[in-house]
């Protein structure tokens, strides 16, 4: 429930990208301010300690990408967990393939 829901001064949530209201909205949930195939994103994957197996993304700038909702969208796709640092985006296991799948459907450019 809204605040002044019912009231004359009732105002309905709207898109900031398309100014509709948020009910209606078709816009993607991730936000980007830079046009998201220029951005080129490098996927690898690392050992940690103990024989830990990470995917690692990198070269997404936290400026141009709400990175929490990519690495949401990346959890959720892979089915795995992981950590959001900075600008380093990491997902447990050996997630490559998925990872490069769902970083190009959101229209990303990926680099080995």
């Amino acid at each position: 429930m809204r605040l002044f829901e019912g009231t004359e001064y009732d105002r309905i949530p709207q898109c900031e990208r398309c100014e509709k209201p948020e009910c209606d909205c078709k816009c993607s949930k991730l936000i980007h301010t830079k046009v998201p195939n220029q951005q080129t994103a490098r996927v690898d994957v690392e050992k940690r300690k103990k024989g830990k197996i990470v995917t690692v993304i990198r070269g997404l700038n936290a400026v141009d990408n709400n990175l929490p909702a990519i690495h949401k969208m990346l959890k959720s796709g892979c089915g795995a967990g992981g950590t959001c640092d900075g600008d380093v985006l990491e997902i447990q296991g050996e997630q490559l393939e998925r990872v490069r799948v769902l970083l190009t459907e959101a229209g990303f450019r990926i680099k080995k």
